[in-house]
């Protein structure tokens, strides 16, 4: 039986395991703050996939996105380009290329000008106010809540490559206009799904983004139609406006000089650092609540996003705001569904007032004004139309 020998001890009354002990505890926390920092600094190396969530954008894999059209164009030889301002658009979109638009809901009417001069070809989808600045004669109509199958019925060559197709809106088109509509409502000649303008480039309005939708390119033929609308030229320029992403001033600040993984272990450090604070801080107890000492009134806040739309100069969303306002009364009012769709609230509000059903639409769904007066002049005629309602 061997037995073991002991453990030397020093004049403080310490071994040596009793010392690594002590150091171990000292010293774990660093060790332990250094090895987060370790891992996290080795996942931002790793090469990750860029993803979103925003409708049609390029780099989103769910069924709302546009990814799975974006890699069958690249598969195909297709540049496919995403930007999210309106200066990188008019630099990328140049003659001989494709600029794709997805809604307007984030463009000012300077971007839409600004746009609509571009030398490459356009193809527009679920715009809201500016199409009939792209196409004149051609607005937005109404809609559906579950899409429908629509056939070409017309000469175009996408049109008629894909046959039928899926969406769940409509425009309204001037039967004066000069663009080619394709996919009408069989019971109303005046619509269209797809409105082609041709000239020194082609401009094509698509009523409803959802035929590039990841989710509807196996029905009808969307894949079809959508390939050859957006495959015309070998660059694509794939434009998401995105709010509050003004174009830099001028040349590449600090972060477009580093490498993408840099921000991601930044944003990793302070969480880190962070953590540790709490962890070391000083604890001061429970929050206590008290009562602000200033209240806001909700018409400040009005005034306040008024001029906001006016310094911005966003006359088509003020407009878009005061007429869904005027829209969501009258059909409480008429006690009309949510799920009306415009033609119904137009005739409703038309019955009620007793002005001509052509007058209320223009009113109620027209193109946005242009200009301070207009958007005034807006205001006073969707007010008077409110009060022959309320005196009916």
């Amino acid at each position: 039986m061997s037995v073991s020998a002991p453990a030397v001890v020093r004049g403080d009354g310490t071994t040596t395991a009793s010392r690594v002990r002590s150091r171990w505890r000292r010293s774990r926390g660093p060790l332990l703050i250094l090895g987060l920092l370790v891992i996290g600094a080795l996942l931002a190396l790793l090469p990750t996939p860029r993803t979103s969530n925003r409708a049609l954008a390029p780099d989103n894999p769910g069924a709302t996105g546009g990814r799975a059209v974006a890699q069958i164009l690249q598969h195909q030889g297709v540049q496919v380009q995403q930007v999210t301002t309106r200066a990188a658009a008019i630099e990328a979109a140049t003659s001989g290329s494709t600029l794709l638009v997805i809604g307007d809901a984030n463009l000012t009417q300077d971007d839409v000008a600004a746009l609509a001069a571009s030398a490459a070809d356009l193809v527009l989808v679920d715009l809201d106010w500016s199409t009939d600045q792209f196409i004149p004669g051609v607005q937005p109509g109404w809609g559906t809540s579950t899409p429908s199958t629509r056939t070409a019925s017309c000469a175009e060559s996408d049109a008629s490559a894909a046959g039928t197709i899926t969406a769940r809106r409509w425009l309204w088109v001037d039967p004066a206009t000069a663009a080619r509509t394709c996919f009408p409502d069989p019971s109303d000649p005046t619509s269209a799904t797809v409105a082609v303008l041709d000239g020194t480039r082609d401009v094509t309005v698509l009523a409803d983004g959802y035929p590039l939708r990841n989710d509807a390119l196996v029905e009808a033929g969307n894949a079809a139609f959508a390939l050859r609308v957006l495959g015309h030229h070998d660059h694509l320029v794939w434009f998401v406006p995105t709010a509050g992403a003004p174009a830099p001033a001028g040349g590449l600040s600090m972060w477009d000089l580093m490498p993408p993984w840099v921000l991601a272990a930044t944003l990793q450090l302070a969480v880190v650092g962070l953590a540790a604070a709490f962890w070391r801080g000083r604890r001061l107890g429970p929050v206590v609540s008290e009562q602000l000492p200033v209240v806001v009134p909700s018409a400040e806040t009005t005034r306040g996003r008024a001029r906001l739309y006016r310094r911005s100069r966003a006359y088509g969303r003020a407009a878009a705001a005061l007429r869904a306002g005027t829209a969501l009364r009258f059909g409480a009012r008429l006690g009309l569904p949510r799920s009306a769709t415009g033609p119904d609230l137009a005739d409703a509000v038309a019955r009620a007032t007793g002005r001509p059903v052509e007058q209320v639409s223009a009113l109620l769904y027209g193109p946005p004004p242009t200009n301070d007066q207009g958007l005034v002049n807006l205001a006073h005629e969707l007010d008077r139309l409110e009060s022959e309602g309320h005196r009916s």
